[in-house]
């Protein structure tokens, strides 16, 4: 097995979730920053594995399975922070329409790679839009705090639920690419 910078990156990234959990709930008055800032480090360290992957082609299978793993672990773990210190309808709804997403997307991903059509189903742009919005949407939510006079749990509370949608609309586009080849297997009898 080959470790690269990038799958070094994206193991740091693992090792921030229980940091992140750990940080959030010390009973300080500064945890909430604290905990915003491992989120912060671990976004940028799901941008910069992929920069050093793509600049310098160090890919490898182990990091190409283990980046998008740690990516869903850190968004579910910081939903769940969140909606258990926030537990409202709406906050609830979001999170469960974002992790209900990540895992659907997952498995048509795999099961579409087993059929050799993994291509049909790649990160399309409206994804990687999500990505941002959901990220700046958790940093928000987990900073708490206002900022500047700014109300940023607010904004954070309208980010997630842009990122809500925003989820809706790429996992009906990556459906909606696998169709065809599902519609052929259902037609077929393969798996």
């Amino acid at each position: 097995m080959r470790i690269t910078v990038p799958t070094i990156l994206t193991l740091l990234r693992i090792v921030l979730i229980p940091v992140l959990v750990v940080v959030f709930y010390l009973p300080y008055p500064w945890t909430n920053f604290a905990a915003a800032a491992v989120f912060a480090i671990a976004s940028i360290t799901d941008w910069l594995d992929g920069w050093i992957a793509r600049a310098y082609n160090q890919y490898s299978a182990f990091g190409a399975f283990l980046d998008p793993v740690a990516d869903k672990l850190m968004v579910a773990v910081a939903l769940l922070l969140i909606v258990q210190v926030h537990p409202t309808k709406w906050m609830a709804l979001w999170a469960a329409v974002i992790i209900g997403r990540e895992i659907a997307v997952s498995a048509l991903r795999e099961w579409m790679a087993e059929l050799g059509q993994r291509k049909k189903v790649k990160v399309a742009a409206i994804g990687k839009i999500k990505t941002i919005v959901q990220m700046v949407a958790l940093e928000c939510l987990l900073y708490q705090a206002k900022f500047l006079g700014l109300p940023i749990f607010s904004i954070g509370e309208w980010l997630l639920a842009a990122a809500a949608i925003l989820t809706l609309w790429s996992g009906w586009a990556y459906l909606r690419a696998a169709w065809p080849v599902m519609m052929k297997n259902a037609h077929t009898g393969a798996a």
